[in-house]
Order: C-alpha cells, then structure tokens, then sequence
C-alpha cells in the first residue's frame, strides 16, 4: 500500500481508501454482516482512510460502520464525514446553517462511536449555491461552525465536497487562508473525464489535500453498467457500456483499468475513495491498484469514449 499526505493536514492516508456509501445500501440490498467484514477487510489490508455520510442511505451507513469501528483500535484509521446534506423517508433534506452543522457532527460521532472526527466535510456545495445566500453562505456561516469545532478539538480537519470543481474553487478563493484544509471531488478523475486535472495546480498552490472519489463513475466504468438514476446522458453511457465491452474482449476488467487509472497520479491525488459492501470486492480492488496498468488499454478506452470524455451531468 502507498501512504500520501492530504495536503498540510498532517494524515498520510491509503492512496486507495474506503467509501461508506455501500454501507447504506446506496447502490443495492446489502448484507449487514459482509458489510462489516468488508470494513475490517479493508483496514486489514492497509487502508487507512474511511469516508461517510449522514445521507448514504439515510444514517443507515453510518450506523452500520459505527458497529465496525466498535472492533477496530482508534488509532487504525482516518474517518471522514459530512455536514449539510441528509435525507429522510427518501426524501432530500439539505441544511448548511451553523446550527444544524453543529449538531450534525455531534449525531455522527454518536453514530459512529467516536469521541473524535478526523476530517469533517461540507457535503455537495452545490446544492447550498443553488439555495438563498448561494455558495457565500458555506462561506460566511458553515465553514465558521466547522472551524469552531476544529478549535475545540471535536474535529482534526475541515474540507468540503462537491461534483463540481469550479464550486470547490470559488470557496477556497473566498475563504480565510487555512480554513479548507482539502476538497473531495467524484467523477472527475476517472477513465472517461480527467478533469480535476485542471484544478490540481490551485489545489496545491493553495496547500490542500485532494481526495477523488468514484474511480469507476458511479458505475458508468463497469461491466455491470449504469443503474437506472444515473444523470449521465445517454451517449456517454452508451460510449462507456462500449469500452466495457473491449475491454472485455482483452480479458482485462474495465473496473481493473478504471481503478488503476484513478490511482495512477500518486501523490497529486492523496487517494482516490471507492466503495464496496462486498469483503470480495474490497480485496480485489487493493489487488487491481498494486499491478502494473495497461496504458495502451488507457488509449483505446479513451478512443473509444472520444467526444464523451469530459461530458457532464448535475448531482442529483
């Protein structure tokens, strides 16, 4: 395994690391016991950095890894959650006020069993830039609350998450020096959009830590392919269901190449998240990102996407 630092932060994270989402159920019915052995797979195989959120599956993920890390000593791994974005009965909530965010924290570490949050994160920024006081809002009122926490020692570090790089951007450009210490980004460092390459010199001008996230593009880079919400348009998803299928016929699994790929800018991207409810699964990722990549697979595929790559698609 390959360790990073995440920007000043001081944490020296996995450069493959564990998204919780799966815990939640996000992408199908999941069993609760694989799920925590898909955790303790994870942490015994070298990961060190675990993200959640109060929203993947609506406080069911971080219900489910707050049992694991009742097994796990402290001192194993990184945990990272979010602030500002919830649901409940399937419904969409988001609140970005100081006081929700406050509370917030303190409802996770319940959840999860902690007494201490490694990395604290404003989730999906854009939904707040859409919403009255806009993007200046994290600004003026979330980021403060979170900060507050980080004086009092509640949490280590402060970061914020979105889709959409230029929101990230704007945030930082806006902020206090020192107040976003990282930014996770999805989907944008992947086999068929490499965006975030665009950003990686602000990021690192600035001292923060990038994290990716979605290496296979939330399903779009698998043999499997998209399920039915996935906001990709129709030609990219018909582009990616077509570089499956070559990468099929070279015996070489396009989630292997998609994982390979998005690890491949160590330490510029101190880790890349994917997500897995599946101890199989988990396993065999660590194992894809320890072998030598096809790069001239990386070409064809990407031939193959041709005017799809860098297509876009709003969060939903």
């Amino acid at each position: 395994m390959i360790y990073n630092e995440l920007g000043k932060t001081g944490m020296k994270v996995s450069n493959i690391s564990f998204g919780a989402s799966s815990l939640g159920g996000v992408f199908r019915q999941i069993s609760e016991d694989e799920a925590l052995k898909a955790v303790f797979t994870a942490i015994d195989n070298g990961i060190n950095f675990i993200d959640v959120s109060p929203y993947y599956g609506h406080l069911k993920a971080e219900t489910v890894l707050g049992k694991a890390l009742k097994q796990i000593p402290r001192d194993r791994y990184y945990l990272s959650t979010k602030v500002g974005r919830y649901g409940k009965d399937g419904v969409n909530l988001w609140d970005y006020s100081a006081k929700r965010v406050t509370e917030s924290v303190y409802e996770s570490m319940e959840r999860l069993n902690i007494d201490y949050i490694d990395l604290i994160n404003v989730h999906d920024i854009e939904f707040q830039a859409s919403m009255e006081g806009g993007l200046q809002k994290v600004v003026d009122e979330t980021l403060p609350a979170l900060v507050a926490l980080r004086e009092k020692g509640v949490v280590g570090h402060v970061g914020i998450t979105d889709l959409q790089p230029e929101n990230l951007k704007w945030v930082i450009e806006n902020s206090e020096p020192g107040t976003v210490e990282s930014i996770l980004c999805f989907c944008h460092y992947s086999l068929n959009d490499d965006m975030l390459l665009d950003y990686l010199d602000f990021f690192e001008s600035h001292g923060i830590g990038v994290v990716n996230a979605s290496p296979l593009s939330m399903g779009l880079l698998s043999d499997r392919g998209t399920p039915e919400w996935h906001p990709a348009p129709q030609p990219l998803k018909d582009a990616c269901r077509r570089a499956a299928e070559y990468c099929r016929s070279k015996d070489y699994p396009i989630e292997k190449l998609a994982m390979q790929f998005s690890t491949s800018l160590n330490p510029r991207i101190a880790t890349t998240l994917f997500s897995s409810a599946n101890p199989k699964n988990v396993l065999k990722n660590i194992n894809y990102v320890s072998e030598p990549m096809d790069e001239q697979l990386v070409k064809d595929v990407q031939a193959i996407i041709g005017d799809q790559m860098r297509v876009r698609w709003k969060n939903s």
